[in-house]
C-alpha cells in the first residue's frame, strides 16, 4: 500500500484530527490489505504463504470488529455498511 493511499483512507475514517488507531480506521486499512491479497491470490491460487498472511489479517479484523461492537454498536454498524463487510 502506498504512502498516499494510506493517509487518504486514514484521513477517510478518522474520528478527529489526531486519530490514526481507531478501530475504524484499523478496520479499514486491514479492509484495503485483506482485498490486496484476495486480488493477489485470485492470480497465484498455489501462494500458500501469502493466504496464511490474509487469515491473520481476516482474524486481526474481526476481533477489531467485534471489540468495536463491544463497544459502540451504532459505530460498529456505521462501518461495516461504509465498508460493505456484511450482507
Amino acid at each position: 500500500m502506498a504512502k498516499a493511499q494510506k493517509a487518504q483512507l486514514i484521513e477517510e475514517y478518522r474520528i478527529n484530527e489526531t486519530d490514526t488507531g481507531s478501530p475504524e480506521v484499523q478496520v479499514a486499512l486491514l479492509t484495503n490489505r485483506i482485498n490486496a491479497l484476495i486480488d493477489h491470490l485470485n492470480k497465484h491460487k498455489h501462494d500458500e504463504g501469502s493466504r496464511r498472511g490474509l487469515l491473520k489479517l481476516v482474524g486481526q479484523r474481526r476481533r477489531h470488529l467485534a471489540y468495536l461492537k463491544r463497544k459502540d454498536t451504532q459505530r460498529y454498524q456505521a462501518l461495516i455498511q461504509r465498508l460493505g463487510l456484511r450482507k
